[in-house]
């Protein structure tokens, strides 16, 4: 079996808050933007950033933009406090629309290969609205379960 491809990154963080990371662009981040916010944050661009790359191996290109929102408060299981729902929402473009069924496929490999939502302890929920179609504003999961059994 081959070895699977291994990503490696490190950020550093100053006494100030300032962030680098493996030699690229500083990032300040205001006070306003805790933690949370940054990992709400990633958690969005990693969902467009995966969409984007099976969009491209499928031949199609993709933009768009995204929310994510959180709530954090004491888990049960352990009473530790950390996120317990996590939530993204996309609005994308997808040049050429695929069909029905690979749009399903497309949808259910971005949220499958997102590596910042997989890493989440509980698995985020995706609402995707693509082409500005409000009959496709639904996770892969919604969808398929409302195709016909013989679909």
């Amino acid at each position: 079996m081959n070895e699977a491809k291994r990503l490696e990154f490190a950020v550093g963080v100053d006494d100030a808050g300032v962030m680098f990371s493996e030699g690229r662009a500083q990032l300040d981040p205001p006070v306003a933007w805790t933690p949370e916010h940054l990992l709400l944050g990633a958690l969005a661009r990693c969902a467009l950033s995966s969409l984007r790359f099976h969009a491209r191996r499928a031949g199609a290109r993709m933009q768009g933009r995204a929310t994510a929102s959180g709530a954090v408060t004491r888990r049960v299981s352990d009473g530790r406090f950390a996120f317990v729902e996590e939530h993204v929402a996309l609005d994308v473009a997808i040049d050429p629309q695929p069909d029905a069924d690979a749009l399903v496929k497309l949808l259910m490999k971005a949220e499958r290969d997102c590596y910042v939502g997989a890493s989440l302890t509980v698995a985020p929920g995706y609402v995707w609205r693509v082409n500005g179609r409000e009959g496709e504003t639904a996770s892969p999961a919604d969808l398929l379960a409302a195709r016909p059994p013989d679909a």
